[in-house]
């Protein structure tokens, strides 16, 4: 089987084509690129330019403006003339959707052109049409007489170009033949690339863009596949989530796609689309980036032959289709396990936090991760976002519990506990090994940590050969961790090693940070995390930091807010950690435990403040556990692009809402001074409202 990367237990870049973007350099091993998009109305000039400076001067090394018709892109020569004169050369791109002639001027003007497949040539009308194969080839006829021309001008005057298929916006045409599927966003882009390819025009970049990271990432493999079997080549690759939102949601579920395609060394340039200014996006860019960077370039430069080898039979890659398929990176399947009590089997991924770095644990840190005790009840409150377990390390509590909390411990803790059901014991390989040939002390169940690097020292398979052999294997669940640099792969190997034996125990990934910004924790965890999780592994969470981060976390979460992003003010180390897994779980759909909200990053065409009224609906909807709620600055951003959502509020003209429930437009220009108020009728007529719990 032709696998998607060079290899799934080690770091190596993808090769890909070089494009050549103005004066920048894209793809063949060069640098990962960071780019952004203005906010701004493409008619404003001066505000345009001065917006691209912000961007340019945060490290953007290109910058995307929208042109929505031929008066936007015959607006950006002012607009590069005036960067221009100022000193800036950074490279520009037009976003085209719907209008070919805005992309034949713009393509004469700017470096880039960016056209989306899906609305380029075909017009999305949610018909379902079946298509004789002729009459299918006529319609690929009819897109490649109308998309030539801007090949043509692209080829002729330097430029690049962007074929950037959205998840939303995949046209009537290919929803007949592939349905809603990352396959069908594949085909979209291959339809156009095909078109270029035979206009000998190759300075092209792709991207496969959803606000699902599940379906994104599958997507991107998906493609890789098929340019490599159909071309023996890869264009280079902008990644991106699409309409993530802002504050940390956003941050986490871009980067759990992003971060997941980049440990496998897939991606030539990234996009983070925050619904924040679009300064703020380049350092989110950057930290997910700069994990790569270390990397010698030369060392990144395999020879096609070893590295084409090493694609169709990578190390420790299972068979597929003996005795079905264990592991399929093209189609999201959960691994099988059995349970350990609430861990494993059919049940949700658990969140274990761990508070063995607080010096002695006090009834208001579990505050901290969803229990809230009332001294006057003798009760505990516990939300939605509660741990379900907590990791003490050496301590033993002096407090009780809420009912449904449980404590891992060290064993010589474990030993001294009252309950032995209440508190559970965790040991590393060796101690467990050692126990199960002498006598494992009676107990509900037990956790065992497993080290990647024990995969080479034989440590892990002397692990599973216990496991095999010992009546307590029904009662384990098992904690992956690696120190490596690859500490993704590392762990991905250990996984499919339990694949190949048939070794079905729970596993709970734990991962530990050693960065010092809250930024930078939430791209590692939910890089890391979230690579695992999408491919189906994990039945538990465990974040960690390292003492001196745990330290200064609160710090620098006090400074995030002086900065003007205030969605991490005033939260301790332990609730950081806890709301993070929780995200990081919600992003990849193993587990739902709050509101989902699909926004977008904002561009010129957006008809409202896209930041006030995305936080105005937050503010009122955060409540709605697995509610999912689209906020759509403009209709090209409206029923398509927000796919899989609950409910839209999608801008239709200037002060004007129009509401969806699905896909379905439910009322038309709404005045937006209520437009938020209707959309909470929306919801309470639809069974989708329960009123917010008050606080006792």
């Amino acid at each position: 089987m032709q696998l998607y990367c060079n290899s799934l237990t080690r770091y190596t870049r993808l090769k890909t084509l070089e494009v050549k973007v103005g004066d920048l350099l894209l793809g063949n091993y060069h640098p990962i690129r960071l780019q952004t998009m203005t906010t701004t109305d493409t008619m404003d000039t001066l505000a345009t330019v001065e917006q691209s400076i912000r961007c340019i001067e945060a490290g953007a090394e290109l910058v995307r403006i929208t042109a929505p018709s031929k008066k936007e892109a015959e607006n950006l020569l002012y607009i590069k003339n005036e960067l221009r004169r100022r000193g800036y050369t950074t490279p520009l791109v037009a976003d085209i959707h719907f209008t070919p002639n805005a992309a034949e001027i713009a393509a004469r003007i700017v470096e880039k052109v960016r056209v989306n497949p899906g609305n380029y040539v075909d017009k999305k009308k949610f018909e379902i049409i079946e298509y004789t194969d002729a009459e299918y080839v006529e319609e690929i006829d009819r897109i490649r007489e109308r998309f030539t021309p801007l090949v043509k001008i692209c080829k002729e005057y330097g430029t690049a170009m962007r074929i950037g298929t959205n998840h939303g916006s995949l046209s009537d045409r290919i929803m007949s033949r592939y349905g809603d599927t990352p396959m069908g966003m594949v085909e979209s882009a291959m339809e156009f690339l095909r078109i270029a390819r035979g206009e000998s025009y190759h300075n092209i970049v792709l991207s496969m863009k959803a606000s699902n990271p599940q379906v994104m990432v599958q997507a991107y493999r998906l493609l890789i596949q098929q340019m490599d079997a159909e071309f023996g080549d890869c264009y280079p690759l902008h990644l991106g989530v699409t309409e993530a939102g802002d504050g940390e949601d956003g941050r986490v579920k871009s980067a759990a796609g992003i971060g997941t395609l980049m440990e496998d060394g897939i991606g030539d340039t990234i996009r983070v689309s925050l619904t924040e200014d679009p300064e703020f996006e380049i350092p989110v860019c950057r930290d997910i980036v700069k994990r790569y960077e270390n990397v010698n370039r030369e060392s990144l430069i395999v020879n096609r032959e070893t590295e084409q080898v090493e694609k169709t039979r990578p190390a420790s890659y299972p068979p597929l289709g003996d005795g079905g398929i264990k592991y399929d990176p093209f189609n999201y399947r959960r691994r099988e396990t059995f349970a350990v009590d609430n861990i494993g089997g059919h049940h949700v991924p658990v969140v274990i936090s761990d508070l063995s770095k607080i010096e002695k644990i006090m009834p208001e840190h579990l505050e901290n991760i969803g229990y809230t005790y009332n001294e006057a009840t003798d009760k505990w409150t516990i939300s939605d976002a509660a741990a379900d377990y907590i990791f003490t390390g050496t301590q033993i509590l002096d407090f009780a519990l809420p009912g449904t909390l449980k404590v891992i411990a060290y064993p010589s803790a474990w030993q001294q506990a009252e309950d032995k059901l209440k508190y559970l014991p965790i040991y590393d390989e060796e101690e467990f090994i050692t126990a199960c040939n002498t006598s494992l002390p009676a107990g509900g169940m037990y956790f065992v940590m497993a080290s990647a690097e024990g995969v080479n020292n034989g440590a892990f398979d002397n692990l599973l050969a216990a496991l095999s052999n010992n009546d307590v294997a029904g009662k384990t669940v098992l904690c992956f961790y690696s120190k490596a640099k690859n500490a993704m792969q590392s762990i991905r190997s250990m996984f499919i090693e339990l694949l190949n034996k048939g070794i079905n125990n729970p596993v709970v990934i734990i991962c530990d940070s050693n960065w010092q910004t809250a930024d930078e924790h939430l791209i590692h965890y939910s890089t890391e995390c979230g690579a695992l999780l999408l491919d189906g592994f994990g039945d538990g969470v465990c974040l960690g930091m390292s003492k001196d981060s745990y330290r200064h976390t609160s710090i620098n979460m006090q400074s995030v807010n002086a900065s003007g992003r205030n969605y991490l003010v005033n939260v301790s180390p332990e609730q950081f950690i806890n709301n993070t897994a929780f995200s990081i779980l919600q992003a990849t759909r193993t587990r739902i435990s709050k509101t989902e909200y699909i926004s977008c990053p904002s561009c010129g065409r957006t008809l409202f403040d896209l930041q006030e009224t995305t936080a105005k609906i937050r503010s009122r909807t955060n409540h709605l556990k697995g509610v999912k709620i689209a906020i759509m600055g403009c209709i090209v951003n409206g029923p398509g692009e927000m796919a899989d959502a609950d409910f839209g509020y999608v801008g239709s003209g200037v002060g004007k809402i129009t509401l969806y429930k699905g896909k379905e437009v439910v009322k038309r220009n709404v005045d937006s001074t209520i437009a938020v108020d209707e959309l909470i009728n929306l919801l309470k007529e639809s069974d989708a409202w329960v009123e917010e719990p008050v606080m006792a």
